[in-house]
């Protein structure tokens, strides 16, 4: 008996997989965070360099936002096909391909953003590592809080599938010992 089908569509009524709400807090409280990092470097890239910092502070605060609902997200997303038989491969290469976008958009935007006169580097750069660290205590934060269970995502015997089996088995067997 296989515990999945071969088909690799995400399931119509998706089974919760227990790291879901997590990434879900992540992403919530991670947008929270995000909006205050960006208003406080909004005003203090302001106060350093005028609208040039202010713009700077925001672009720095807006990637690593970024960065940090690619990983939730996807991660999400391909949680959709838990239970399929293709669930391993298909949320590695979801997972890959965030990791592999969040890659290209940072270089695309440094690159971009390297020449522009109104980036001041040094803001942005701060901009960028305290957006980074921003969303790592929002994941430090969210993992210690929740509640996840050692033991998750597994089918036990008596769970709805195996019941039909069981009775299956069991009137099978009572019609054995009837004869």
């Amino acid at each position: 008996m296989t515990t999945g089908s071969s088909n690799p569509q995400p399931r119509q009524s998706p089974v919760e997989v227990s790291s879901s709400p997590i990434l879900r807090a992540v992403l919530k409280w991670g947008g929270i965070v995000m909006g205050a990092l960006a208003v406080l470097g909004a005003v203090i890239g302001y106060l350093v360099d005028g609208p040039n910092g202010l713009w700077s502070a925001l672009v720095g605060i807006v990637l690593g936002g970024v960065f940090l609902g690619i990983t939730a997200g996807s991660i999400l997303i391909a949680n959709r096909w838990f239970g399929t038989d293709l669930y391993v491969p298909i949320f590695f290469a979801i997972v890959l391909g965030g990791w592999i976008i969040k890659f290209v958009i940072f270089l695309v935007v440094i690159l971009v953003l390297k020449e522009q006169p109104w980036v001041n580097p040094v803001i942005m750069f701060l901009a960028i590592v305290f957006g980074v660290l921003g969303s790592l205590v929002v994941d430090a934060l969210v993992l210690l809080r929740m509640r996840l269970p050692y033991v998750s995502d597994v089918k036990l015997p008596g769970d709805d599938d195996d019941e039909e089996e069981i009775a299956d088995e069991e009137a099978e067997s009572s019609k054995r010992n009837d004869t």
